[in-house]
């Protein structure tokens, strides 16, 4: 290879050489030459040097008028960045490139034998561990030739001037002239014709750094860096990994819908086109669970070479269908920040209509004006405090955006460029709503919400909400363990960081409402429905699946997965389904397999549905899908609870009907809990302990049947009363024979975090755990802290 002065290749450079080569470079280098023996796959390309742009600079005498340019910016106002960035690119871009820089990449590029190549940017000062250049200069896809390479390597050069790249290194304080620009060449991936996204080492969105979070789209990734389309994503649990596992825990299928490809720049005179993704690939992933594994695996590596969670870009390439790390820097959010000891809960008082939703970033509300802007040149319309909407935006958005309270897109994903700088600004945003600019008047008074899980809210005008700062750094856990009632995966990640012992309850009507959606008997007898509009719809929803019993299997299981991961060991016991005749009607389908009933709330549900014909080979597609938790994912920290079962009969048929199904009480320390929610679950508590390897006590169900009170009903709401004598009584009785019977017991509800005196009762008693909502957790476990350092206790 012939001894360059500008030019280095990536099997010369590592992470020592950022002087030299920038951030981006220097970890491609750092890659190609040690983690390709591990079988990660890094496109060769090589670097224009620092030298080379000083030498650039120097030859054509700029360093002296780019400095003193600079030094008319005004820094308080920023009123002329436009005219002095515009001015100072204008220097570099009607400079020459030195003959013996060029003759130097004329040679490198012969040398690479590649056509096409990616064109990129590479400050000095980029990537470093507290500051994200990313996205600051300009990036270029598919050139071919010569002499398109040298104008785009002079693009690249004066791109260190653009009006977000001055404005940035003013915000975090370096020097203009002693930051210097590399340009990486590389040779291009032929995603254009397979699929290319961005992937996190963590969870983006809370930092939680069990999991690997990718997201996708097809063609070039162009557009899933700046937020162009709404992504594929995919949660993969690290630990699942090394344990060969079945890793992949969550798949969401986003709509995807343009594909950046290979222009005809003889025709167009654009490296790059977008075009519509036709209907069957939006429907369809973009990696199938085979190139997952293998990504998240690199990733791993990757991460664990750079001892630090990491940013990477992939892509697939359609030719030959290997996959490509294409780049990788330090992710620059969570990585530094400790687990936050004080977490500040927001609430809202009132809930309307939504005006639109999205993806939410950050986890706070806000309200103000919204402005409409159509482009970074509109920015003066835009006061602080407001609110940005627009339809995308790039790096070019960076001086403004610091001054909006929040941001609205209408594309993006959680990678896209507005999530990633709320997030590094401390922002909200809600990306990817499809219509926010047509449903929100410009100066329209809004409210947004990003506190509701993973979805983000915008409501007309400015609801009330509480804040409330909670702080745990001093908190120590209490004897009794304090868990949570959850049914939301989305909220699954940041619950987990809060001081506590696991889920209680995980209501799985949660996932079948909200993400199965479909009566799993209509998926079960797909074939033969009668209702064609509902067929319809499940054809619609379940279009990746020729069996459709499958679809129900897999998102269960990811949910559950989800939640299991969030807090693995700690226990996460799943009621297996308890809705009502009537709630299981409204399921798509559901109304051809649902008795009409008087008094659903006493009626077709919980354990008597199981083995009956009308439900029990929707009950195998529960049992199913937690052995795919349980065996293949390997989370045995999920334990299963029947609820509603009347009878001991009646349990023992349940736990062999499981047993039947693959869920086997006691193989691998499968534990299966009894609710205790009807008074023949504590007259004969001890029989039912004989069945179960535990109770958790459903108050609400108990106060109802004990009482003879309909909980539907307003008519009597006020006789509904936990602490009623002959409810306390009962639970008394049924914590005293768990612990003569050394059974698990628990409680579930309301009740401990509302009243003091009923916490106070329980600990008293020696209940194992209170588990609690999460919106009522902080309350509820402040409660059994206070009872535990008062406690007499009961016996």
């Amino acid at each position: 290879m012939a001894d360059f002065k500008y030019i280095k290749f990536f099997e010369t450079i590592d992470n020592t050489q950022v002087n030299l080569v920038g951030g981006k470079n220097a970890s491609l280098g750092e890659m190609y030459q040690k983690l390709t023996k591990q079988g990660i796959k890094v496109p060769n390309g090589f670097a224009v040097t620092s030298k080379a742009y000083w030498d650039f600079l120097g030859e054509n005498k700029l360093i002296d008028e780019l400095k003193s340019k600079l030094a008319e910016l005004n820094t308080t106002t920023f009123t002329n960045l436009r005219e002095i960035g515009e001015i100072c690119r204008g220097m570099l871009l009607i400079a020459q490139i030195p003959e013996a820089i060029q003759t130097e990449i004329k040679e490198a590029y012969k040398l690479l034998q590649n056509e096409s190549v990616a064109v990129r940017s590479s400050a000095t000062a980029e990537d470093l561990p507290n500051a994200s250049f990313a996205g600051q200069q300009e990036s270029f896809l598919n050139i071919s030739g010569i002499e398109n390479l040298l104008k785009a390597i002079q693009k690249c050069f004066a791109s260190l001037f653009t009006d977000r790249a001055i404005k940035y290194r003013h915000d975090n304080g370096f020097e203009h002239m002693k930051v210097a620009l590399s340009v990486g060449i590389q040779q291009m991936v032929r995603s254009d014709l397979a699929s290319a996204g961005v992937a996190f080492t963590l969870d983006p969105e809370t930092g939680f750094k069990d999991v690997i979070y990718i997201t996708g789209s097809w063609g070039l990734g162009e557009n899933v860096v700046q937020g162009a389309v709404n992504t594929d994503e995919f949660y993969i649990y690290k630990p699942g990994l090394v344990k060969n596992k079945r890793a992949i825990i969550n798949k969401k299928l986003g709509s995807k819908d343009i594909t950046m490809l290979y222009a005809d720049k003889d025709k167009t005179g654009f490296s790059t086109i977008n075009v519509d993704t036709p209907e069957e690939k939006k429907k369809t992933f973009v990696l199938n669970d085979s190139e997952l594994t293998r990504l998240a695996s690199w990733c791993k590596v990757i991460e664990d070479h750079y001892k630090r969670p990491m940013d990477i870009e992939w892509a697939k390439d359609g030719i030959s269908g290997e996959m490509y790390i294409v780049q990788a820097r330090p992710e620059t959010v969570f990585s530094n920040a400790n687990k936050r000891a004080i977490k500040k809960e927001y609430t809202l008082k009132e809930k309307p209509a939504a005006i639109t939703t999205g993806v939410a970033v950050g986890d706070r509300i806000t309200s103000g004006k919204a402005r409409i802007l159509q482009s970074p040149a509109e920015a003066y319309k835009l006061k602080e405090g407001e609110i940005l909407v627009t339809g995308i935006t790039n790096p070019d958005w960076d001086p403004i955006l610091k001054k909006a309270a929040a941001i609205i897109t209408e594309k993006g994903g959680r990678t896209s460029h507005a999530a990633i700088v709320a997030r590094e600004a401390g922002a909200i945003a809600i990306v990817g709503t499809n219509n926010a600019a047509q449903v929100i008047k410009d100066g329209q008074t809004v409210t947004v919400s990003c506190v509701e899980g993973k979805t983000g809210f915008v409501y007309d005008g400015k609801l009330q909400w509480e804040e409330r700062e909670e702080d745990f750094s001093n908190i120590s856990l209490p004897e009794t363990m304090p868990m949570f009632i959850l049914g939301d995966p989305d909220k699954a990640f940041e619950l987990s960081m809060l001081p506590n012992q696991g889920v209680g309850l995980m209501r799985l009507e949660f996932v079948i409402n909200n993400s199965i959606q479909i009566h799993p008997m209509a998926l079960v007898k797909y074939d033969d429905l009668k209702d064609l509009k509902a067929k319809e719809v499940i054809k619609d929803l379940t279009y990746q699946y020729t069996d459709k019993k499958q679809y129900f299997v897999d998102k269960l299981s990811q949910a559950v997965g989800t939640i299991a991961a969030a807090f693995y060991p700690k226990d996460v016991i799943v009621r297996m389904s308890d809705f009502k005749s009537n709630e299981y009607a409204n399921l798509i389908g559901g109304k051809e397999f649902e008795p009409e009933e008087e008094n659903p709330m006493i009626g077709f549900r919980g354990a008597s549905r199981y083995y009956n014909k009308r439900y029990k080979e929707g009950f195998q597609l529960e049992c199913e899908a937690l052995k795919v938790v349980r065996e293949e994912m390997g989370f045995d920290n999920v334990k299963l609870m029947v609820p509603f079962c009347r009878t001991v009969e009646e349990g023992k048929k349940v736990v062999n009907l499981m047993k039947s199904f693959g869920l086997e009480q006691g193989k691998n320390g499968l534990e299966i809990y009894v609710m205790a929610e009807i008074p023949s679950n504590i007259i004969l508590a001890d029989k039912f302990a004989e069945v179960f390897d535990g109770f958790s006590i459903g108050s609400n169900d108990l106060t109802q049947l004990t009482l003879g009170i309909d909980r539907d009903s307003a008519l009597v709401a006020d006789l509904f009363d936990e602490n009623n004598e002959a409810i306390l009584t009962s639970i008394e009785r049924v914590i005293q024979v768990a612990k003569e019977k050394g059974k698990k017991i628990g409680i579930c509800g309301q009740g401990p975090s509302d009243s003091q005196e009923f916490a106070t009762f329980l600990v008293n008693h020696g209940i194992d755990s209170i588990s609690f909502n999460p919106d009522a957790y902080l309350k509820g476990l402040q409660n059994i802290l206070k009872a535990e350092k008062e406690r007499v206790w009961a016996y």
